[in-house]
Parts: structure tokens; sequence; C-alpha cells
């Protein structure tokens, strides 16, 4: 088991849940991994990207790959920002390309937090501790190009005092994505509020997800509506005790 780890933590968790980044460097060292942060990571360029701005994701995308050159396993918070690395950066260069190829290569070693605690590490139980009603929000890049669905679910039925219950809505976008929120913001709004209709009716006290985009634009909801129910990173939980 390689015992560096190199931690892209993303635009949001850094300027907005910096608590999520702490507990997934916490969990990665409580299995014994020496945690790298490079201080020269910016955004992933995934909003550029998404837009339509294909020369500045470009710009973005090259600094992230000299970043993150030599890293053995870069671990990611959000299954978007992962599937923008591992799954987008080739399509932003010429095939047969030096930077294709690189950015091929570093695909192979981006790994969705959660993912790369089952896949691994392969470990599921970290004696966590975690006294509520836990619903899993499966965000849209993490379930559709990651394919992650079963493994936080197993980590969060190891948690100690953690009720585990799903909303009928657990597969359904919440409405957030990225620019989207803002370019359609009543349809945004509309999707959000069915997805908190559904976690009112599951009785859960806690949202989990492993994207804090997601999380804010739940939290949001939640706020709006007056209603006492947390919003929790599945890192936050996992490194709870």
């Amino acid at each position: 088991m390689a015992k560096r780890v190199t931690i892209f933590v993303t635009c949001i968790v850094d300027q907005l849940f910096p608590n999520a980044g702490m507990a997934m460097a916490s969990v990665l060292e409580q299995l014994g991994y020496e945690v790298d942060f490079p201080e020269a990571q910016t955004c992933c360029g995934q909003p550029a990207f998404n837009t339509g701005y294909r020369d500045e994701a470009r710009t973005v995308a090259l600094h992230t790959m000299k970043v993150l050159k030599g890293a053995e396993y870069v671990i990611v918070p959000s299954g978007s920002c992962t599937s923008m690395i591992s799954h987008h950066y080739h399509d932003l260069f010429p095939k047969d390309s030096p930077e294709y190829h690189e950015a091929e290569e570093l695909s192979h070693r981006v790994y969705e937090f959660s993912k790369f605690l089952t896949d691994v590490a392969k470990v599921e139980d970290f004696g966590a501790n975690y006294d509520g009603v836990v619903t899993f929000h499966d965000a849209c890049h993490g379930l559709r190009d990651l394919k992650v669905k079963d493994g936080p679910r197993r980590m969060l039925a190891n948690v100690k005092g953690l009720e585990l219950r799903e909303h009928d809505t657990c597969e359904e976008c919440c409405g957030f994505g990225g620019t989207f929120s803002v370019k359609f913001a009543e349809l945004s709004g509309h999707m959000v509020r069915t997805k908190l209709d559904s976690i009112v009716r599951s009785g859960a006290d806690t949202v989990a997800a492993v994207d804090c985009s997601c999380l804010m634009q739940i939290q949001g909801a939640i706020s709006r509506a007056g209603l006492p129910i947390k919003t929790k990173h599945l890192a936050e939980i996992l490194a709870s005790r």
C-alpha cells in the first residue's frame, strides 16, 4: 500500500467547507498515509469547461497537470471535480499530443475520496461514531461518471450510532450543477425543493454526500425552510468520534 497521497481539495471545499477537506486528510492519516497538499493547486477548470470556455479550461488543466505531476495517488473530496480531471481533461487536447497522453496518464491516478477508500485502501470501517439518522444523496457525477453508489453506504452502515435511511429521490439531481443554478435559478430551486421534500419524508436529521457543492445547494433549501437538518460530507462523518 502506498504511504503517500496527494489531495486536490477543490475550490468549494477550500473556500467554503474547509472542515470537509481536513476531515478527509484526517481519515487518510488514520489509515497510515502521509498526506501531501500542493499549495499551487487552484480550480480543476470545470466551471469554464461546462460553460464552453475551452481555452480557459485548457489553461487551468495544464496548470493542474503540472501541480499533480509525480503524485502516485490524487484524492479528491468531490465526484464532479474528479470526473473533470479523469474523464474530460483529455477532451481539451488534440489526440496524440503530449498533453493528451499526460491527461490520460493522470486520469488513472485520480480518485474520488470514497472510491479510494473502497478500491485502493480497501477499508470500510473507521471506528467512527455519529449519533443521528442519516440519508445519502447520490451526487450526479459521482453516481453516473464514477459509479459511486454502494461504497459510501457500506461505510456509513459501519458508523456506530448511525441509522442509515434512504430517501426516495436519492439518485435525482439536487439542482446545483454549477452555473446551471445561476442560469436556471427557478428550475434549480424547484429541483432542490423536490429533493428536500424527499429528505423530510425519510425522517433523517442529516444529509450526507461526497460533493460539498450538492450539500451547499441542499443546505440552502434547508435554511430557507427553517428545518433542523444538517448536511455533512462523508469524510466528516467518517472522521467523527
